[in-house]
């Protein structure tokens, strides 16, 4: 098996996440307590947790829980389910099993590294940056020409990780049709679905649309759940589940069960927990706007679409790495430097970072980044 190499995000993550004291790049919304979920259940959920039997669960995930994360999907039922601990775990699984070593796989970059990794672990793959100059879109007619007689894959994430852009609509069907022109599967990464200013408007799910496509999600950003640990793909090719299915034996074997009972009780609330996070990304966003308006010739500031996160530009002469290291070092202030988003496939920008808003208590953050940059 080929190694890996190193996570530079969740490496970066691992050093700074738990010691920094202003996290201002979190990718998921602000998370609720036990106690808070729990008093979304109705009494048969509570109780369904409370007296739960501690043993394994199903392979696919449990029942229910499938049945209403089907129920947010326009056309899809619970066999078209299968559930994974965590998002990751999913990622893995669907290139385990969509490519060999004689696939080729096109992958949109810049984006979360294990969806070009793991391709390249595998197989041959093509980069296709999306284009900062027009607001962070793809290109469609840059996809076609990537794609071989052995492609067998497209991986795409909207609303995208780091720059929060919605791919327009009319491009999204294009790139369906062209996908089905050539057979290939469409792996669409769509944790962010849903979670933005509570104007954006949000993609269909690939699942619903394209019969070879794949709708990865988790309850981990747009419910601002991580800590539940579940993720599920959807997908009409059953197929394709069965072998998702073993693959995971070989990874999770099954979720954690305790989990399984929370997330259900989650998806069923789902509009509930969207409005309460989009109700905080729409009262963080403003302060954004008005901090890089305070800054107008060390910053480039593109809204994004959706999702909580931006990847704007710093423009100061030390570089970016060396802004986001001394805010971390100096001020406690963590961001993720362009560095992390680098790529094997396709240039990526060298003078971005990331910053997140979909958490609470922005203002102090915000005081002591102005604090820091007045001081340089």
């Amino acid at each position: 098996m080929t190694m890996l190499p190193d996570f530079k995000l969740e490496s970066h993550f691992s050093k700074w996440e738990f010691t920094a004291r202003y996290n201002m790049t979190a990718s998921d919304a602000e998370s609720l307590s036990l106690r808070d979920l729990l008093a979304m259940a109705t009494p048969e959920e509570r109780e369904e947790f409370d007296s739960l039997w501690l043993g394994y669960s199903e392979t696919f995930g449990a029942a229910d829980l499938r049945e209403i994360i089907a129920s947010h999907y326009a056309s899809r039922c619970s066999d078209d389910v299968i559930c994974f601990t965590g998002a990751s775990e999913g990622i893995y699984a669907a290139n385990s099993v969509l490519l060999d070593k004689d696939s080729h796989a096109i992958v949109v970059t810049p984006n979360y590294q294990s969806h070009e990794t793991l391709p390249l672990a595998i197989c041959e793959a093509t980069g296709v940056p999306l284009n900062p100059d027009d607001e962070w879109s793809l290109d469609i007619d840059r996809i076609a020409d990537s794609i071989k007689t052995n492609t067998k894959l497209v991986t795409i994430n909207f609303p995208h990780n780091p720059t929060g852009t919605i791919l327009p609509l009319d491009r999204y069907q294009a790139l369906i049709e062209l996908c089905r022109k050539h057979g290939i599967y469409i792996l669409h990464d769509e944790i962010f679905n849903g979670l933005g200013p509570s104007s954006a408007k949000h993609l269909p799910y690939i699942a619903d649309k394209y019969e070879r496509g794949l709708s990865l999600n988790v309850t981990s950003k747009s419910y601002g759940l991580p800590g539940l640990r579940i993720g599920w793909i959807v997908c009409s090719d059953r197929e394709i589940l069965l072998k998702l299915e073993k693959t995971k034996q070989y990874l999770s074997i099954c979720n954690s069960g305790p989990s399984e009972r929370l997330a259900k009780i989650a998806v069923r609330n789902r509009d509930r927990l969207l409005r309460r996070n989009c109700s905080i990304i729409d009262e963080n966003l403003p302060k954004w706007d008005a901090f890089f308006e305070r800054y107008p010739d060390l910053f480039d500031w593109q809204h994004p679409d959706a999702s909580c996160m931006a990847f704007p530009r710093y423009r100061g002469e030390e570089g970016v790495e060396s802004f986001c290291r001394s805010l971390v070092e100096e001020s406690g202030i963590l961001f993720l430097p362009g560095s992390i988003y680098e790529s094997e496939l396709s240039p990526t920008p060298s003078d971005r970072f990331r910053l997140g808003f979909g958490r609470k208590n922005l203002d102090e953050g915000l005081q002591v980044l102005s604090s820091h940059i007045e001081r340089q």
